[in-house]
């Protein structure tokens, strides 16, 4: 099966590589496509994930791990990466704004560049980490983790994009795309406690909320709510259905 992981791993980092070619999403309004995409981020993360969260906090609390003094330890890791991922976007804007007055370069400083793209490294690193971890749920599953996150890193590289324009071409996207190998090798050769891997997996689900409903809601993306809802629904349903 690590065959298999694998090269889902290669196709998940394959799309930060591809995504700068597909010329149909770069436009105002925004794309159907993108919006489709976001849907089906969301909807994998309110149907799978978060109702994963409730057995990894009875775990937490049963084992005692970490932050033994609040009740919900995993819910809180996914407001924290809500919130981290909100801060990272309001401070690469404010960055962009500065930069464009002081220098007419309408992009954030390079500081900005690299700090967006940490978070954004160990961000894919987890998910090409949960490959293995939703290797062990079925292929169906697998499947169904892999379409959402492809997707998903589409949105997130469009973003990344938006702001950094030819220093992520050039850098940013190659950097996002080692990553998840990096995390599906540390998966294959390396496996974390339950109880850290819930809480992991708590941050990822705040984070891939923060990141599309940030691309989703500001109005000079002109989005598309009936493709947003349809990619929504539709994937809600399909999951409900096949798993």
């Amino acid at each position: 099966m690590q065959i298999v992981t694998f090269i889902f791993a290669l196709s998940l980092a394959s799309m930060h590589v591809l995504a700068k070619n597909m010329r149909f999403i770069e436009v105002i309004p925004r794309s159907r496509f993108l919006s489709l995409g976001g849907g089906v981020s969301v909807a994998y993360v309110f149907i799978h994930i978060l109702p994963e969260l409730k057995e990894h906090q009875e775990y937490i609390e049963d084992t005692g791990f970490l932050l033994e003094y609040l009740e919900h330890h995993a819910y809180l890791l996914a407001m924290l990466g809500l919130v981290i991922f909100y801060v990272l976007e309001r401070v690469a804007k404010e960055s962009q704004k500065k930069n464009q007055q002081d220098t007419g370069h309408n992009k954030p400083r390079k500081a900005m560049f690299w700090l967006h793209i940490s978070s954004f490294f160990f961000y894919n690193g987890l998910i090409g980490y949960l490959l293995i971890h939703r290797d062990s749920e079925g292929f169906i599953n697998l499947i169904f983790y892999v379409v959402a996150m492809a997707l998903h890193f589409i949105v997130v590289d469009y973003g990344l994009r938006t702001h950094y324009k030819d220093t992520y071409n050039q850098i940013g996207r190659w950097i996002l795309s080692l990553a998840v190998m990096i995390g599906w090798g540390i998966g294959v050769l390396t496996e974390i406690p339950e109880a850290a891997l819930a809480l992991l997996f708590a941050f990822l689900s705040g984070g891939i909320i923060l990141n599309v409903l940030k691309e989703e809601l500001p109005e000079d993306r002109e989005s598309n709510s009936w493709a947003f809802s349809f990619g929504a629904i539709g994937y809600v349903v399909l999951l409900l259905i096949v798993v």
